[in-house]
């Protein structure tokens, strides 16, 4: 695969890297109350973007585990978030 593109090979090169260390980027699209929960998250534990999605996804997990899941968007929803 040649590339015309340094930016773009470097950042070819850091996925790779991250795919061989087992981490899997996941995309999507956050709502604007989602974002408003981002931001103030950011802001008060102070993790990284990566931190961030990792911690919340484990988070998510743990309350799926317990039976908590319903708990949790009762909570969202009555704190509209």
């Amino acid at each position: 695969m040649e590339t015309n593109n340094p930016n773009a090979e470097k950042q070819r090169r850091y996925r790779e890297r991250q795919k061989l260390k087992g981490k899997k980027e996941i995309r999507g699209y956050a709502n604007a109350k989602a974002m408003q929960c981002y931001q103030e998250l950011a802001e008060k534990s102070g993790w990284t973007d990566s931190e961030l999605l990792s911690n919340a996804l484990r988070i998510t997990y743990a309350a799926y585990r317990c039976g908590q899941i319903k708990l949790l968007n009762e909570w969202l929803k009555e704190h509209n978030r």
